[in-house]
């Protein structure tokens, strides 16, 4: 399985479209455990992705008050 390089977004977007998947009726127990996976990993590398930019954010506005 390869890792993709999608955005905060992205990811966010393919988590949703992961939880509609969870939300079908007609889902076999294996798929939803699989989804549930799946959408935990982009949920994560979401959230990784929201705090690498925090850091560049204080790093910047850090660097700024140096000023």
């Amino acid at each position: 399985m390869t890792k993709e390089n999608l955005s905060f977004e992205d990811k966010i977007a393919k988590s949703k479209a992961i939880l509609d998947k969870l939300m079908d009726p007609e889902i076999t127990l294996e798929n939803s455990v699989k989804f549930y996976k799946e959408g935990l990993q982009e949920l994560q590398e979401a959230q990784k992705l929201l705090e690498e930019a925090k850091i560049a954010f204080e790093e910047f506005h850090h660097d700024n008050d140096a000023v």
